[in-house]
């Protein structure tokens, strides 16, 4: 049976440069009232990858590391019915989108929006892009990565991060851990 969920707050400093958005926390990650709390999500071994703070850290030490690399947390859906915590399951119609547009536009050191996953990609598209300006568009890069959730374990780690590293060059230079490996274009 589904029930009605409500997801967790943004996780932004005013000087965030990267917003990564979810589509709706796993039950794991309600359960607990953490982003990315599922031992098998790979969210916080690719974020240890971009700013270099250990897996093992304590919850509020990988937040305020993702926070000092310019990286804000936050999900497209702040409610919805769903049974589990598979995207899959989302009951379509009863989603309810977080205030993302509003709190985007209020981020003048904003470069991307890295989205966490297809459902998250296209929830964005459905119920956050459209209230965006063109203005705003041109000057914000939106990104689709592949999920970090245990559901998408055909991507071994090394090549999740890889493709995650597409952020490197969104971020301060200065906080990011390691050389980019990528050029700007």
């Amino acid at each position: 049976m589904d029930e009605v969920l409500t997801g967790l707050p943004p996780v932004v400093a005013p000087d965030c440069h990267v917003l990564v958005l979810g589509s709706m926390p796993g039950a794991a990650s309600l359960q607990a009232a953490r982003y990315y709390a599922h031992p098998r999500n790979r969210f916080w071994p690719v974020m240890a990858a971009l700013t270099g703070v250990a897996v093992e850290a304590p919850y509020e030490e990988r937040l305020a590391a993702s926070q000092r690399a310019g990286i804000g947390l936050w999900d497209v859906i702040g409610e919805c019915r769903r049974a589990g915590s598979l995207d899959s399951a989302i009951v379509r119609g009863s989603e309810r989108p977080n205030p993302v547009a509003g709190l985007v536009h209020g981020l003048a050191a904003l470069r991307g929006i890295a989205l966490n996953g297809g459902t998250a990609a296209s929830l964005f598209r459905r119920h956050i892009q459209p209230q965006l300006d063109d203005a705003w568009t041109q000057r914000v890069q939106i990104i689709a990565l592949p999920s970090t959730s245990p559901a998408h374990a055909a991507m071994d780690l090394a090549r999740l991060r890889e493709a995650w590293d597409v952020l490197r060059p969104l971020l301060p230079a200065s906080t990011v851990r390691g050389a980019s490996r990528r050029t700007q274009p």
